[in-house]
Parts: structure tokens; C-alpha cells; sequence
């Protein structure tokens, strides 16, 4: 699946569909890439305007930085798709004879790890957004800081969607070692990164009622 050569419609169709791929995980990525975009346009729609020319070096670099994230996240939509085909395969697998169910649990472990390791990126990646936000609410225009609000919102939601496709992979896991890591490490993502997003969003609002 190439998201870069599908419309909208084609991505939701697929998305709709009874076929594995994309899910969640891809259409999380996608959520956060948004969100990023937002941020992005109050970026470009601070630089150049007087009011803000002691800041525009920093939107400048911070919309560098936009850019990449947002094209990263892109690309987790597609890479989600090809780590969680393999997974998909593994469950239909025949577990008839006792051979079969070793083949089958060993195979699982692997795919359960390869599905988990792209929506753990994700994450990162949006709690990476999350704080570019609270830069473009502190530095961006005015006039456009409701999308920064509407940004912060779409990437709070996709870095919780993005975790539960961890959740539902470690659950599994036989390595509950190597499975608690994972979940520790995203619920510390979580942590810390859906109540800053909840505090851009009320600073946001305050500024607009």
C-alpha cells in the first residue's frame, strides 16, 4: 500500500474494508500526520508578517522540523501495513498437531514484535508533534491559533489510538518480560505527552472565549 499514490477516498475505502491492512495503527500515523500539517500552515502563515519577525527564525526551524515529522508519519502508514501483514498471516496458520502449534507460537512471537515495533514509533513521533505545537501556540499567529488547537488534538488522539496497537500486540506476546518493556515505555509516552496536549488545548481555548 503506497499512501503517497492513493486519494483520500481510496486510503478510507481500503480503511472500511474487511482486508487486514490499513488499520489503526496506519490510520493513526495518518491522524498525527495531519495534525502536523496544521501546525505546519500556522507556521507559514506566521513567517513574513512584521508582528512576529523576532520570532520567525524559530518558526522557520520549526517548520523544518514540521515538515519532516509529518513526512516520517506518512511513511509509518505504509511501513504499519507491511509489519502487520506478517502478523496477520501468522494467525491463520494451522495449529492441528503439536508441531504445527510450536511452528505456529514461534512464528506469532516474531510477528507479535515486528507489529509492534512501528506503532511504538508512531508514538515517539507524535510526542515529538505534541511539542512542536506548544512551540507554534507560543510563537504562531494569532489569527490562526485555533489549528494549533485542532493540530494538538489530532496528534493526542492518533499517539492514543497508535498505543492501543501496541497494547493489543504485547497482550499476546509469550515474552511478558519483552512485553512489559514495550507497554512501559508507551505508557510513559502516554504519561507524559496526553496531558500536555490537554494543556495546549485549554490554553488554546482560553485565548479564543
Amino acid at each position: 500500500m503506497n499512501i503517497a499514490t492513493q486519494t483520500c477516498t481510496e486510503f478510507l475505502e481500503a480503511l472500511a474494508s474487511k482486508a487486514p491492512v490499513p488499520g489503526g495503527g496506519g490510520a493513526s500515523a495518518l491522524v498525527g500526520a495531519v495534525g502536523v500539517a496544521l501546525g505546519n500552515m500556522v507556521g507559514n502563515l506566521t513567517v513574513g508578517k512584521k508582528k512576529y519577525a523576532d520570532v520567525q527564525d524559530d518558526i522557520i526551524a520549526l517548520d523544518q522540523r514540521s515538515e519532516a515529522l509529518r513526512q516520517k508519519l506518512v511513511d509509518l502508514v505504509a511501513a504499519d501495513a507491511e509489519v502487520f501483514e506478517p502478523l496477520s498471516r501468522a494467525y491463520g496458520l494451522p495449529k492441528d498437531t503439536e508441531q504445527q502449534r510450536a511452528y505456529k507460537e514461534q512464528v506469532m512471537e516474531q510477528a507479535l514484535n515486528t507489529a509492534c515495533s512501528v506503532p511504538m514509533e508512531i508514538m515517539s513521533a507524535l510526542c515529538e508533534a505534541i511539542e512542536l505545537h506548544r512551540d507554534y501556540a507560543r510563537m504562531g499567529s494569532a489569527i490562526a491559533i485555533s489549528d494549533v488547537g485542532v493540530g494538538v488534538l489530532f496528534c493526542r488522539a492518533a499517539l492514543q489510538g497508535a498505543s492501543l496497537n501496541v497494547f493489543i500486540n504485547t497482550k499476546s506476546m509469550a515474552d511478558r518480560e519483552k512485553a512489559r518493556a514495550l507497554e512501559e515505555k508507551a505508557e510513559a509516552m502516554l504519561s507524559k505527552y496526553v496531558p500536555l496536549a490537554d494543556e495546549i488545548y485549554t490554553q488554546v481555548l482560553g485565548r479564543l472565549r
